[in-house]
């Protein structure tokens, strides 16, 4: 079908084919397109009269191409809303489409109906912006969710369109309606339940926990012993809705889902999905602080389960006040089902910990202090510092929230003195306190006077040659988004980011593929969010704890992912890699090594090695009966004096027995210690792949 000049520009401008979205949510692209046409200002092209009349025929001609009476629909059902709106046709479009779209989608439809052209074209945009490979939103973003709330009727067809669809999967498991897979829903209905969810989920609304657990069991499990599922492809929608905007309440529906479901590819979906819905929570602060507890207790006639969250989350069994060291006998024979259920729920408890452990380290970023007395009494609390605001503008720092009645926030080390810093750490360190993330021993970022000079670019950690898929995992561990890079057109650059301060900053590393398995970093920058758009800030405007924990994050990425520390890179890797990888290898400190110094510095006098390890400002010395040995505190790996010669070690036991790690986040700490123990005594390695370079010196 061949469109007319204006038809085709209306097209143009519904579709996003002309102009573009950044005045969204001010102004459509179609109210900035027809600027001029007929006379019409912006946003007048609804109701003036004039424009009404020139844009009514191209608009009807433009209906009939987007909702053929007798073919299939084009582009979706909202564009041909907004055109049906321009011709004056809502009536007969409403009542095409509800032939067309199941009952749920037809109730969105005529809410969308009672708008005007403008909303409905906003709404059109914002729903395309979602929808592309390459959306300027991730999301949709919260304020584009917050915008819909506040449309006429919005939220009310939110909820009474998933207490449909609970009815609905009630009556396929009562045998009401024949029961089909995947037919439990159309594509469009799928559509608006999610849309409908990420509102309620976005708004955290009270109603919703009571109807979303029973409809993500209904749609997981067939009401027959079949595999197949009611609608796997809502089901689906559902774990990306509450991976957009997670609550406890939400996650322990989709657990429940997954654990009642008989597809065999659905649970391992689901995993992916909770990998990023978890981290996700975390960024919740109010919303994730309603995890539970986890402690529990069960008594089995004589024994009793324990879950106990006072540090590492651990199921035990005892007898009595004897603690035993597996299941009794008794109650894996009697209540094989409820032991199956205690480790499952340890397993959750352990993932809820770390998520909330997450939700406390994010609160470090926000403008306002988070409501951390909601977390009184819990065991994490009495591991962490605090602050409290004594008089106005006066903060104390204590060990737990022993100070009532009074604004409360968590200690951070860049809001401390050097001296008080040093004491915390003595603290922990003589306490033998585990913190549930590193506090005490928190790097400091501060902007450099090269940064302060570049404007809005930071290139700290530009030019590191990293592992690409291990960059990618610890991009999803720290709650970052990226695209897959690979070998394809514009598959080799991407730009991954996190949104800090409760969706205010945005922190973005460039990186690109360098060849098939590694990648390279670039350039940081920020971005402020202002009037519903991400915008670039200077590096000095952004808040000092926002820089710091960005920057520290991409120094955990170097450290972990780069090639430097893989210490059979000496030998193994390309030539025209290893140029980097020496001098990376034992280059400056970055703040996470430094602190790794400091820690050392007070460990290596508890060890039995102490005599023969002295702590220099890149290495730990350790001095064997062969050899004086160079363990550089970045990257693990070793030089041997006099010459400085490479020793190769990949692994190295455990170091000392019951010696207290205050940290250990990456797992360097420990590493360095292990390779100091085994070289301290080097008379005694026999791995022959160690002393043939020994010898060879």
């Amino acid at each position: 079908m061949h469109l007319s000049a204006l038809a085709q520009r209306l097209l143009n401008l519904i579709l996003g084919t002309a102009n573009d979205p950044t005045r969204w949510p001010d102004a459509s692209q179609l109210n900035v397109g027809l600027t001029g046409v007929a006379g019409s200002a912006p946003g007048r092209y609804a109701v003036d009269e004039r424009a009404r009349q020139q844009l009514a025929a191209p608009a009807r001609e433009l209906v009939g191409f987007l909702l053929p009476e007798d073919g299939p629909w084009r582009h979706g059902r909202f564009p041909v809303l907004v055109a049906a709106g321009l011709a004056g046709m809502d009536a007969e479009v409403g009542a095409r489409l509800a032939e067309r779209c199941g009952p749920i989608a037809v109730a969105e439809t005529e809410v969308l109906l009672g708008w005007d052209v403008e909303r409905r074209a906003l709404f059109a945009e914002a729903e395309r912006a979602r929808g592309a490979e390459r959306a300027q939103w991730d999301g949709p973003p919260p304020v584009v969710i917050e915008w819909l709330g506040g449309l006429p009727g919005y939220l009310d067809f939110a909820r009474t369109a998933l207490e449909a669809a609970g009815a609905r999967v009630a009556a396929i498991h009562a045998g009401e309606i024949p029961y089909e897979a995947e037919k439990a829903f159309d594509d469009e209905e799928k559509s608006a339940l999610g849309r409908a969810l990420r509102l309620a989920l976005f708004l955290d609304e009270p109603w919703l926990p009571a109807l979303l657990d029973p409809l993500a069991r209904g749609i997981a499990v067939a009401p027959t012993q079949a595999r197949t599922l009611p609608s796997q492809a809502l089901l689906f929608e559902i774990a990306r809705a509450v991976r957009d905007h997670p609550t406890p309440e939400a996650i322990s529906a989709l657990r429940a889902a997954r654990q009642v479901t008989r597809h065999a590819g659905v649970p391992k979906q689901l995993d992916r999905m909770f990998k990023r819905i978890e981290p996700a929570l975390g960024e919740r602060l109010e919303v994730a602080f309603r995890l539970p507890d986890g402690r529990v207790r069960q008594a089995f006639g004589e024994h009793t389960a324990v879950i106990s969250t006072d540090g590492e989350v651990e199921l035990s069994w005892w007898h009595g006040d004897r603690k035993l060291k597996a299941v009794p006998a008794a109650v894996r024979r009697e209540h094989p089902d409820e032991v199956k259920r205690l480790r499952e729920l340890a397993k959750q408890t352990m993932q809820q910990q770390a998520t909330l452990f997450r939700a406390l380290e994010a609160g470090y970023t926000g403008e306002t202090p988070a409501p951390y007395r909601q977390l009184e009494g819990r065991s994490v609390v009495d591991r962490l510092i605090w602050e409290f605001e004594v008089s106005p503008g006066v903060w104390r720092a204590e060990l737990g929230m022993s100070v009532p009645d009074v604004p409360v926030r968590l200690w951070h080390p860049a809001r401390a003195s050097v001296a008080e810093v040093r004491a915390w750490r003595e603290v922990v360190q003589g306490k033998e306190l585990r913190q549930p993330f590193k506090q005490a021993f928190r790097e400091v970022y501060l902007i450099t006077p090269a940064e302060e000079e570049s404007g809005s670019d930071s290139l700290r950690f530009d030019g590191h040659v990293v592992d690409y898929r291990r960059l990618r995992a610890l991009f999803k561990q720290r709650g970052w988004q990226s695209p897959f890079l690979g070998q394809w057109d514009d598959g080799y650059q991407g730009e991954a980011h996190r949104v800090l301060a409760s969706g205010r900053w945005r922190v973005s590393l460039d990186h690109g593929l360098y060849d098939e398995v590694h990648a390279s970093t670039g350039r940081i920058h920020f971005q402020r969010l202002t009037e519903g758009r991400w915008r670039h800030a200077p590096l000095t405007e952004v808040p000092a704890l926002v820089f710091s924990e960005a920057m520290r994050d991409v120094d955990l990425f170097v450290a972990v992912a780069s090639i430097t520390s893989d210490p059979r890179w000496a030998d193994q890797g390309p030539d025209h890699l290893r140029d980097y990888w020496r001098t990376g290898s034992f280059a400056a400190l970055p703040p996470s090594a430094e602190v790794r110094r400091d820690a050392l510095s007070r460990l290596i006098g508890r060890t039995a090695i102490a005599d023969r390890c002295t702590v220099t400002d890149r290495f730990l010395v350790v001095r064997g009966d062969l050899r004086t040995y160079k363990i550089h505190l970045g990257s693990a790996n070793i030089l041997m004096e006099p010459n400085d010669a490479y020793l190769c070690i990949v692994a190295a036991r455990v170091p000392q027995a019951g010696l207290f790690l205050p940290f250990e986040e990456d797992g360097r700490l420990a590493l360095i210690l292990s390779k100091a123990f085994l070289l301290a005594n080097d008379t005694a390695i026999t791995d022959p792949s160690i002393t043939r370079q020994l010898q060879a010196i």
